[in-house]
């Protein structure tokens, strides 16, 4: 079975398993998810979730971050961890999206790498949550973890690497949605402390499963 055989069974199985398959992070506006995944860096997207409520409810436009106080915004924020820099990035990007790109978060890898405190992750995400494009791949810790043990990649922990392996074998439309469903299942099923390997639907390839039954 070649590579990209075995990403085909896999991701047919996670999406009956998770059909929906979307991001766990809640926002309205574009420029919110934009900034909740700059928050959820070392930080769960439930405790995201917690805080953006205030932030954009004190702050409901892009215009009104742009002018936020950064220590007010440290504030709200303070339980994401690495307040400083995070509150730092979201009034720099705000004043930025609304100086270079008219309000508008940018659509290509390239731009969003420019704005402060983002990076491949977060541009990746944001190209495939908003504007849907194919081949995108969000390597976080889960799906790095995952990805390997499903014999995907080769093991590298290294986010980049793991995302041009992925990129390779991947169906480019439904790369985004399975990377969503990789962490669905990492919190579900394949934790990394845990891992239950008897009620996993991926176990039939995965190596971790696979090195138990022996």
């Amino acid at each position: 079975m070649t590579k990209k055989e075995r990403a085909a069974h896999i991701v047919a199985a996670l999406e009956a398993l998770y059909p929906d398959g979307v991001c766990s992070l809640d926002y309205q506006k574009d420029y919110e998810l934009l900034f909740s995944v700059r928050l959820s860096a070392q930080c769960t997207d439930a405790r995201v979730n917690l805080v953006t409520p205030e932030l954009f409810g004190k702050y409901p436009t892009l215009e009104a971050i742009a002018a936020a106080d950064v220590a007010d915004v440290e504030a709200i924020i303070h339980s994401t961890g690495f307040f400083r820099a995070k509150a730092r990035d979201i009034v720099l990007s705000a004043q930025m999206l609304l100086r270079d790109y008219g309000g508008r978060v940018p659509d290509s890898m390239e731009e969003l790498l420019k704005l402060p405190g983002v990076g491949r992750k977060t541009a990746n995400l944001v190209l495939g949550d908003i504007y849907h494009t194919p081949g995108v791949v969000v390597a976080d810790t889960h799906c790095i973890r995952i990805s390997g043990k499903l014999g995907l990649t080769d093991g590298t922990k290294d986010p980049y690497q793991v995302e041009l392996q992925l990129r390779k074998v991947l169906p480019p439309a439904q790369s985004n949605d399975f990377c969503h469903r990789l962490v669905l299942h990492g919190r579900a099923v394949c934790t990394a402390r845990n891992p239950q390997c008897g009620a996993c639907v991926l176990a039939p390839w995965c190596k971790t499963a696979q090195q138990g039954r022996k």
